[in-house]
């Protein structure tokens, strides 16, 4: 298991529903985040780098992901300086990596 809930489940203070809810916005956001994000870097569009590695950073975080946080951050802080396009390709496919595995594993862990 690459995720943990336990950041979730403090905010949640008891509350299934918002845990589901969290879940469910995961499922469904970061996939198409994830996405963009690999036709920004297939189109050289710095400025759609940056903001998509932005927005799927706290979602990862969220979810305990620190390694995968970590490559999001990268993506965004090489995006936002406009580094070597190809210093921001040698870190996707370690966060897409995970993110594909955390879907695979959030939708089976919750039945989805």
């Amino acid at each position: 298991m690459i995720y943990s809930l336990d950041k979730i489940k403090e905010m949640a203070d008891g509350d299934e529903d918002f845990i589901n809810s969290v879940i469910s916005v995961f499922l469904e956001e970061v996939p198409q985040d994830l996405e963009g994000l690999e036709s920004a870097l297939a189109s050289g569009n710095y400025e759609q780098v940056y903001q998509l590695a932005h927005k799927i950073k706290p979602n990862v975080d969220l979810l305990g992901m620190e390694q995968t946080r970590a490559a999001a951050l990268e993506i965004e802080t090489l995006g936002k300086s406009e580094a070597n396009m190809s210093e921001i390709q040698s870190v996707f496919p370690d966060l897409k990596k995970d993110i594909e595995q955390v879907v695979a594993e959030l939708k089976n862990d919750f039945n989805l």
